[in-house]
């Protein structure tokens, strides 16, 4: 494994440069990225501070500066140290700008401003927290998505990161000799999408669970022939209600909801952005 220091240089929360560089990173095999991360970098003497750290750990500089004096003199200094320094913005913005026939603002931290979409995301998350695990079950209909499955489908995860996108997500538990939710029975505006995994993968996840709760192991919530049932009746569910299923046995949360989000998409909704 090679190891290599790669920092991240931000005006803003750095959240645009971390998900870009963790991207690209991933392509490569056998490297091993010693992450520095720099954010909210407004002012002469935290420059210096980064251009410390750099100078302490050469490696790749990424930045997502918009300040054009801060740009010269970072990258001056890594011109200097004989490191690269990548602007990442720099060919979208150029060619939005080519396409507008306008400059940009070039003002950091603008896709955080607290406007109607922030309290839209901050409403999501409050009504997601709300309505986790069955809870509230009355109040479903007020939902953009409901996510039904069996336990520890990565409902609540998934819920969760939705609601950062602004979208008012619940999750709603199958429980083996639990009638289903006759709430679920009556909705008629949000998605409903039921979530499905592996019996194999489940029942590794569920065993894993309980030895970290310190409980025993000897039970159907991870017996194989059980939760192959468990996961059997809870698609007939769904096929009976003609709900879209997700299969999450190989996805991520964001892979899984970004499945969500184009089912949405499909439906008409707009999606915040």
């Amino acid at each position: 494994m090679r190891s290599f220091h790669i920092h991240l240089v931000s005006d803003a929360t750095g959240d645009t440069l971390k998900q870009v560089a963790r991207a690209a990173i991933v392509q490569f095999d056998g490297v091993d990225a010693i992450e520095h991360p720099w954010t909210m970098v407004r002012s002469e003497s935290h420059l210096r501070q980064v251009i410390s750290g750099i100078k302490g750990c050469p490696g790749l500089v990424l930045c997502t500066f918009v300040n054009r004096e801060r740009r010269d003199v970072l990258q001056a200094v890594c011109h200097d140290m004989g490191v690269p320094c990548l602007f990442v913005l720099d060919p979208i913005l150029s060619a939005l700008g080519s396409y507008f026939g306008i400059e940009s603002r070039q003002e950091p931290g603008r896709q955080h401003a607290m406007d109607a979409a922030y309290e839209e995301r901050i409403e999501a998350m409050n009504y997601c927290l709300a309505h986790d695990d069955g809870q509230l079950l009355a109040d479903l209909e007020r939902a953009d998505v409901v996510l039904v499955g069996v336990s520890r489908t990565s409902k609540t995860p998934t819920c969760i990161y939705l609601a950062n996108r602004g979208i008012k997500a619940a999750n709603v538990p199958l429980v083996p000799g639990v009638p289903f939710p006759a709430e679920l029975e009556a909705l008629d505006g949000p998605l409903v999408v039921g979530l499905t995994t592996s019996p194999d993968r489940l029942t590794h996840i569920r065993h894993s669970r309980l030895l970290a709760l310190k409980q025993g192991t000897e039970t159907d919530y991870v017996d194989l022939e059980s939760v192959k049932q468990e996961i059997a009746a809870a698609r007939r569910y769904y096929e009976r209600h003609g709900w879209p299923v997700i299969d999450v046995t190989r996805r991520s949360i964001e892979e899984t909801s970004a499945a969500v989000l184009q089912l949405l998409a499909q439906r008409g909704e707009s999606i915040p952005s």
